[in-house]
């Protein structure tokens, strides 16, 4: 076992977010009688893939349900976390299509399940959001610029949320990223190695020496295609905004970084087409500070380069969701190379660039 230092702040941020280890799925049998009792809902629950917890689609006669039943490794105020910010978006902000927690009968927004190990799950209902994922679209840049403006007024409404777990250890937190060279090991591709140890290089001279200047607050922390529901038909064109489970404290640039890192190399020949579409949107509902937008590629970079470490670590140790995992990342690699291909000189005057084109 690796025990460097690198590798035991991995393993302690893996299992401080509910990813070290398998588990049994929860029966679905328990899950449907505490909806019949807690909740006065019934109907066919459909299982839906997820990165950790037990989710299902609830399909009911007056409208559809989505039922999360959390890891037994996720602490129960990490649960607490995510939903009060949903709670406290749909007090604050309720033009915001943040996707809605469905209290019990008796007002509780969760109902904690108690395992035969002596653990705790937290079983939480949400409306389900119709619509197509942002992933299993073509935007244009105009409805990037959208999809952006919308994450902006998410990050604007959550600055004064406070939240006693905000400041929960979270792998996917990309001010970690520096500590995490370790998973470089687990990497079998000498080229992949080769782009992670040059983030790493990226990360460690512009971002770490200002990691204690950025803006801090709580963020969505997963904005990524998959966690963005849209209507092409619509002006408005985001019509959903889900999946609160990576909420955390930390830099608010972070929170488009993740974004970005999830549009880089859709287009191959302009690998940061759409992530500039998207930062002049973000821009025009929260402005980044001069100073931060050099910052923004590199922390991009980092986040799909960690994706690509994080997925190979995993799919290794959980391999019942080894496809889910690979499916989200095949491209990784691929992504970073193309990105890196560009200077970053060239894609700050790109970044600059967008401000003037979009409105």
């Amino acid at each position: 076992m690796n025990n460097s230092p690198s590798m035991k702040i991995a393993r302690r941020l893996f299992e401080e977010s509910g990813l070290a280890s398998s588990h049994e799925p929860v029966d679905v049998m328990l899950v449907s009688a505490l909806l019949e009792r807690r909740y006065h809902v019934g109907g066919r629950l459909e299982r839906l893939p997820t990165e950790k917890d037990d989710t299902f689609r609830l399909r009911t006669d007056s409208g559809d349900y989505l039922v999360k039943v959390s890891h037994p490794d996720e602490a129960e105020t990490v649960v607490a976390l995510q939903t009060a910010v949903m709670r406290f978006l749909q007090g604050a902000a309720p033009e915001l299509p943040v996707q809605r927690v469905k209290l019990t009968v008796g007002g509780d927004d969760r109902v904690a399940i108690r395992t035969n190990d002596g653990r705790t799950r937290v079983l939480r209902v949400f409306d389900f959001v119709e619509g197509t994922v942002l992933a299993r679209t073509n935007p244009t840049a105009e409805q990037l610029a959208k999809v952006g403006e919308m994450l902006g007024r998410v990050d604007v409404a959550l600055k004064a949320f406070e939240h006693p777990a905000d400041r929960r250890g979270l792998v996917w937190d990309i001010r970690h990223f520096h500590q995490l060279t370790g998973l470089v090991e687990h990497t079998p591709n000498t080229e992949h190695r080769q782009l992670a140890q040059e983030v790493f290089r990226l990360f460690d001279g512009a971002i770490v020496p200002r990691l204690n200047d950025l803006e801090t607050q709580v963020i969505h922390g997963d904005y990524s295609p998959y966690n963005v529901v849209v209507d092409p038909h619509s002006d408005d064109f985001v019509t959903g905004v889900i999946d609160f489970g990576d909420t955390m404290r930390s830099a608010v640039i972070f929170d488009p970084a993740v974004s970005l890192a999830n549009l880089l190399g859709r287009a191959p020949d302009h690998p940061w087409l759409d992530a500039c579409a998207f930062v002049a949107g973000y821009e025009r509902a929260r402005p980044v500070e001069d100073w931060e937008l050099p910052l923004l590629p590199i922390a991009a970079l980092a986040r799909l380069t960690l994706r690509a470490l994080i997925t190979n670590w995993r799919a290794e140790r959980v391999p019942e969701r080894r496809d889910y995992l690979l499916g989200h990342a095949k491209d990784d690699w691929i992504n970073v190379g193309r990105a890196m291909a560009v200077t970053l000189d060239d894609v700050i005057a790109q970044l600059r660039e967008g401000r003037r084109d979009l409105p």
